[in-house]
């Protein structure tokens, strides 16, 4: 794998792109590779629940009430009805794609071994996902669309989404406050 390839990163929207549906996004970069990248996108929840998804996928099964609250994240413009669930290692199911710290699931089973609370301790479930093509993500960074830090599950699973735009910048000694509208090059 090229070193330069931004895999297990977080992806952070620069002010610029306020406006967008990528405005303030926080996103876990899955893939970035010569053919082009996939993230989701970790902060923006949605206005339903997992129960309101499961009522969707078997609507004659009743779950246990505790994890149906959980809430499900807007993973990006692309292929909205498509879930996704990063989840910690604890746990894999069919389709579990094995990541540096945590795992991606894409199929149904997960959700409803969350459900049963059976799943994973940690997990984001999220529809839909943020995808670039060959170089457009490389293009938007040299445009200051971007900026990357190092992924922390803790900041995935432990912070309330809120705030994780602000933690993950506060590894880089930034607040989103100080970032600038204007792009600059030396």
């Amino acid at each position: 794998m090229n070193s330069t390839y931004l895999n297990n990163q977080f992806l952070i929207a620069m002010p610029q792109l306020e406006g967008s549906e990528f405005a303030r996004a926080l996103i876990y970069l899955v893939n970035h590779n010569v053919e082009g990248a996939m993230g989701i996108v970790v902060n923006q929840p949605r206005s339903f629940h997992l129960v309101d998804v499961l009522e969707q996928l078997k609507p004659d099964i009743l779950f246990p009430a505790e994890n149906l609250m959980t809430p499900i994240y807007s993973g990006g413009p692309v292929e909205q009805e498509r879930g996704f669930v990063l989840h910690s290692k604890d746990a894999s199911f069919e389709g579990t794609i094995d990541l540096p710290e945590i795992n991606i699931t894409s199929s149904q089973d997960v959700l409803f071994n969350i459900a049963e609370k059976k799943g994973p301790k940690q997990y984001l479930i999220a529809l839909g996902y943020a995808g670039w093509g060959p170089g457009q993500l490389e293009k938007e960074m040299l445009e200051n669309a971007w900026l990357t830090c190092p992924f922390r599950s803790d900041v995935l699973f432990d912070v309330p989404c809120e705030q994780r735009l602000d933690v993950a910048l506060g590894q880089l000694g930034i607040h989103f406050s100080s970032l600038s509208f204007q792009a600059g090059h030396a």
